[in-house]
């Protein structure tokens, strides 16, 4: 197991030693093009009848233009709308995961916006497909900011929704946003503790020091370059049959119709290989506390891999908060399983609490 979470994490911050960079460049270019019919109109899941969907974009406070889809009911024209800024999983585009919770939620009568965070799918910011503790917690502040300038949203109503590592941004933002009135995760990871000690946290003080030389040593190549270099896609494109079961499932969602999408990092791209070299520096949930007395609801698969994770915030976090473990489940069957996710709880918790 030791063994397994060191190539895992390692994977996590480098993604793949021998990357053929021209490969690699295409695919970056080609994630960076907007408003082809092709990517305009490929989602993962279909818009309901009983919702609209309008391509927006808002800057964050960093000057970084977020690609996002607002969905709203269609028969909301005069109200003011209780409003869910969504993003995640991890590596995803607002066209999968996010978007079909977006849709799932207008639905039943909410605001919604996923988004593209930064330097990933439509959004903008060179070099592309970074990720940042700071960075994207800021992401899901500034989705917020474009909500509450919403004229048909309520902005003393706005909650947000974090899946699998947007989960962790999620709690942190609404730690130190104290705007967002309630937050709810789904398969939440916490990103930079991964990054940083692997699974389980099984990497010793010396494995990580050999991950942070290995990634001191190419920041030298990328600046004599002027360009990062990029590792392999996080998911292969085909098994052996030996993977991890996890591995097996993120496969089945990335690598499958039933989940790919050309911009989505897991599906056909990959992290530049410094990617965790602040994620691994900068943990993100040492004030989960303050979220009280807001209240957290927390959705975890049963025999989801990151289930540890919901559990040891819902350990650590002080009341409100409620820890529901879906029996059965597994981590990607709550990225589109919608007769597995507890879209009516969610339904239920954020009314009850965006007010």
């Amino acid at each position: 197991m030791k063994k397994i979470s060191l190539i895992i994490a390692a994977s996590l911050l480098t993604l793949g030693q021998l990357t053929a960079q021209k490969k690699q460049n295409s695919l970056l270019k080609n994630s960076t093009k907007m408003n082809t019919t092709e990517q305009a109109e490929h989602y993962t899941f279909k818009l309901s009848d009983k919702v609209t969907r309008q391509k927006v974009s808002f800057k964050n406070r960093y000057g970084i233009v977020l690609s996002g889809d607002l969905y709203l009911p269609k028969n909301s024209v005069n109200e003011k709308l209780p409003a869910l800024a969504i993003s995640g999983p991890f590596g995803a585009v607002k066209e999968q995961s996010s978007g079909l919770y977006a849709n799932q939620m207008a639905e039943r009568g909410f605001a919604a916006i996923a988004f593209d965070p930064s330097y990933t799918g439509e959004s903008s910011g060179e070099p592309r497909n970074i990720a940042s503790s700071d960075i994207n917690t800021e992401d899901f502040s500034a989705a917020v900011d474009f909500l509450g300038l919403q004229k048909n949203v309520d902005r003393n109503k706005i909650g947000i929704i974090g899946i699998c590592g947007f989960g962790g941004f999620a709690l942190n933002a609404t730690a130190i946003d104290k705007r967002v009135k309630a937050v709810a995760t789904t398969s939440m990871y916490d990103i930079p503790r991964v990054a940083s000690k692997g699974y389980y946290d099984k990497i010793t003080l010396d494995e990580r020091t050999k991950i942070l030389e290995q990634m001191s040593l190419q920041r030298w190549t990328d600046a004599e370059k002027r360009n990062p270099e990029y590792g392999n896609c996080p998911n292969p494109d085909t098994l052996n049959g030996n993977e991890p079961q996890f591995v097996k499932d993120y496969f089945d969602y990335y690598k499958t119709p039933r989940g790919f999408h050309e911009r989505s990092i897991n599906s056909n791209a990959g992290w530049t290989k410094t990617n965790g070299f602040s994620l691994m520096n900068i943990p993100i949930l040492a004030y989960i506390k303050e979220i009280s007395p807001r209240p957290m609801l927390l959705i975890a698969g049963e025999n989801a891999h990151s289930r540890y994770f919901s559990e040891d915030i819902y350990k650590i976090a002080a009341e409100p908060k409620e820890l529901m473990i879906i029996p059965n489940a597994v981590h990607v069957d709550l990225y589109d399983k919608v007769d597995v996710i507890p879209f009516d709880k969610l339904e239920r918790f954020f009314k009850a609490n965006l007010k």
